[in-house]
């Protein structure tokens, strides 16, 4: 009984053991292209983790996590544009014919509170969607689509307000920026990053883990499994999944505030419907529900990506075309749910193998239909 406890105890924190050890050796193999790309997509796993509690977890299909995304990394990009612009106002807004900072600009010079209204904005809007849907009971694809939509709507939004978000370009030239008395560029701070974005998401795994095997988490799942029997014992749906939406978003926020620095940039197309669907792809390659799989599909799925692109530039959306379509069909699971269910159909093969090796051929044989009804009555 003491082996089977720790052999799951073993199964479940050796991959993330692995992959923190990996990425922490990452910088003394990679050159320091691959690094900052690595951090990158980095970034992407904490996305996935977030949005695998919500819908692996909580049967929450979000496909506007792009929104959550966007407003973290638009948060942090307001304070880095500010330091670049040295104190003048920032050249999209003078191009635009503004002769001053617009007051809600203001507080972002302080880089506190930038991080903290890159993480509670998106929050508070999940919070305030979450109250009103769910309170109506909305789910299933309704809520994909309030979610899509309003994705849709504020990335539109975002491109109109050339003046204050700086439009279609989004907010750019941030390299002259300065963090702790250094440019954001050299190597010293994007090493520093690099190593914050592996922090975090180690962070976010635990913090997701430790939800889902509370006893909120267990409710959580009760909600996905049959929301009406979690409602009929006195428990409210409702605020479960406000809660869990809420953290989600909070944690896609900071994977925005992360992104920004190290890629220089932030635009509306990074938060529309298209990022959002791939966040979605992500967490299903890699398996829902698993936590894990959400960090090793985002990770195979955008180095897929990365790789068939300079590999295949003309026809590298085929190749990930396939990739998706024989995760699925091949692996519905996904990837960590084919690794979780590996032993199950090993013991069930050889257990199959044994029964046939010891069972007699002739009671192996399948009987014969009988004779009366032959050559008539």
């Amino acid at each position: 009984m003491r082996s089977q406890k720790w052999l799951r105890i073993t199964l479940r924190w050796t991959p993330i053991v692995l992959i923190a050890a990996s990425l922490l050796i990452a910088p003394e193999v990679l050159s320091p292209f691959r690094l900052s790309q690595l951090g990158k997509f980095l970034t992407f796993a904490i996305i996935a983790v977030g949005l695998d509690l919500i819908w692996g977890y909580g049967g929450m299909l979000s496909l506007g996590h792009g929104l959550f995304f966007g407003l973290g990394a638009y948060g942090f990009a307001m304070y880095l544009k500010l330091q670049s612009s040295g104190g003048k106002l920032p050249d999209f807004m003078f191009w635009s014919g503004l002769k001053e900072l617009p007051w809600f600009w203001a507080p972002f010079a302080n880089p506190i509170f930038a991080v903290a209204a890159a993480l509670l904005i998106p929050a508070l809007l999940a919070g305030i969607l979450g109250f009103f849907v769910f309170r109506s009971r909305v789910q299933g694809v309704y809520f994909s689509i309030i979610t899509q939509a309003l994705t849709l709507l504020t990335s539109i939004w975002f491109v109109g307000q050339q003046a204050f978000t700086g439009g279609t370009n989004g907010i750019t030239n941030l390299g002259s920026a300065q963090i702790f008395g250094k440019s954001l560029m050299s190597a010293d701070v994007q090493m520093g990053f690099y190593y914050t974005s592996v922090a975090c998401l180690i962070g976010v795994y635990l913090l997701a883990r430790f939800v889902t095997d509370s006893r909120y988490g267990s409710l959580l799942k009760a909600v996905r499994d049959n929301e009406d029997r979690v409602r009929f014992l006195g428990y409210d749906p409702a605020v479960l999944k406000v809660v869990a939406f809420m953290l989600s978003a909070m944690i896609a926020g900071l994977a925005g505030v992360l992104f920004v620095p190290q890629v220089g940039i932030i635009s509306p197309s990074s938060m529309g419907v298209v990022p959002s669907i791939e966040m979605v792809i992500w967490v299903a390659v890699g398996g829902r529900g698993t936590l894990i799989g959400a960090i090793l599909g985002a990770l195979l799925v955008n180095y897929g990506k990365s790789y068939f692109s300079e590999t295949y530039p003309d026809i590298w959306q085929y190749f990930l075309g396939l990739l998706f379509v024989g995760t699925v069909l091949i692996f519905p699971h996904g990837l960590a749910g084919m690794v979780a269910r590996a032993p199950t159909w090993v013991r069930s093969q050889l257990a199959r193998f044994r029964l046939q090796k010891t069972t007699p051929a002739q009671d192996r044989t399948l009987p014969q239909p009988s004779s009366s009804l032959e050559g008539g009555s």
